[in-house]
Parts: C-alpha cells; sequence; structure tokens
C-alpha cells in the first residue's frame, strides 16, 4: 500500500485539521467545475481556493496549485481546439479537451478527499 502522506485517511491519529484540508483538497479540484457554468470559472475556483487556503493548509497549497496548473493546461488545449475548429477537428478535440478535464477533476477530487496528494497527467507545471 502506497503511503498517502500526512493527510491519509487512515491516519490512526487524525484530527479535525486533517479532514478539514483533504475537504478543501477536494474542493480545489472540485471549484474547477464552475468552468461549465461560468467563463473561466475552471481557473477561478480553484485560484480562490488555493489563495485562501495556501498559508494555512499544506496539503490545500499543494492541490490548489496541482489544480489550478492542470487548469490552465485546459484552458490552453481549450484555446488550440477552438481555433482548429475551422479545419474541423476542433470540434472533436473540444469535447476529449472538456470530457477528460470533467473525469480528471473528479478523479482529483476523490483522491484529494481521500488525502492522495493526485497529480494530473498531462500538466504544464507553470505554478510551482
Amino acid at each position: 500500500m502506497a503511503d498517502k502522506g500526512p493527510y491519509s485517511s487512515s491516519n490512526a491519529g487524525g484530527t479535525e485539521s486533517d479532514s478539514d484540508a483533504r475537504m478543501w483538497g477536494m474542493f480545489a479540484h472540485l471549484s474547477a467545475l464552475f468552468g461549465f457554468i461560468f467563463p473561466l470559472g475552471n481557473l477561478i475556483g480553484p485560484f480562490v481556493i488555493w489563495q485562501i487556503k495556501k498559508n494555512t493548509m499544506p496539503f490545500v497549497d499543494d492541490q490548489g496549485r496541482e489544480a489550478l496548473n492542470f487548469q490552465i493546461t485546459v484552458t490552453i488545449a481549450a484555446i488550440v481546439s477552438s481555433i482548429l475548429i475551422v479545419v474541423l477537428i476542433g470540434f472533436l478535440l473540444l469535447a476529449v479537451v472538456g470530457l477528460a478535464s470533467l473525469v480528471f477533476c473528479i478523479i482529483a477530487g476523490v483522491r484529494a478527499n481521500d488525502g492522495e496528494h493526485y497529480r494530473y497527467p498531462f500538466t504544464l507545471r507553470l505554478i510551482n
């Protein structure tokens, strides 16, 4: 069994702050789903949670930064896909980007709630 870090759900001496950190880590990932409702909501949600909690919860600092990096990557891919609509392949790519964003956000939220330091695949790590 892999070590899940100090915020593991199997941490026998877990405190309320561990539970809070896992919950806020999950919110950092799932808040990106606002992008399906509001323009740039996928960037604003993780950014706000990361900025509010990064100094008090190291786990949320890590997961918020990861969520924001992934959403920056998704935004870049969506812009490129939108441009490629001119040659018709953009429609398919835009659908793939949207579906991948949805699936990976849900996976990341579940893993963060379990206390894992989740890393998205295919992500540009622009914010360190």
